[in-house]
C-alpha cells in the first residue's frame, strides 16, 4: 500500500492505493476526474524526493507518493 499526497492547488485528500509502479499508479489516478489536467502538469516526488526518471521504479509499502503542481508567485 502507497499514500499519494496531492499538493497546493489540486485540493484533494491524501489517499490509499495498491500500485506497484508509476505506470499502475498513473492508471489509477487517471479515474479521479479531478485530477486528469493536473496529471500532465505536476512533479513527483517519493518519500519526499523529486523523481525525473519514474520509468524503473518499483514501489515498497508505505511509500509516499507527493503530486506536487506547477506555482506562480511574485
Amino acid at each position: 500500500m502507497i499514500k499519494v499526497n496531492f499538493l497546493g492547488p489540486i485540493g484533494l485528500d491524501s489517499i490509499e492505493l495498491e500500485s506497484r509502479n508509476f505506470m499502475e499508479l498513473k492508471d489509477e489516478l487517471n479515474k479521479i476526474d479531478e485530477l486528469k489536467s493536473w496529471i500532465p502538469l505536476c512533479a513527483v516526488a517519493l518519500n519526499d524526493e523529486i523523481i525525473n526518471d519514474i520509468s524503473n521504479i518499483v514501489f515498497k509499502d508505505n511509500d509516499t507518493i507527493s503530486l506536487l503542481p506547477p506555482v506562480c508567485g511574485g
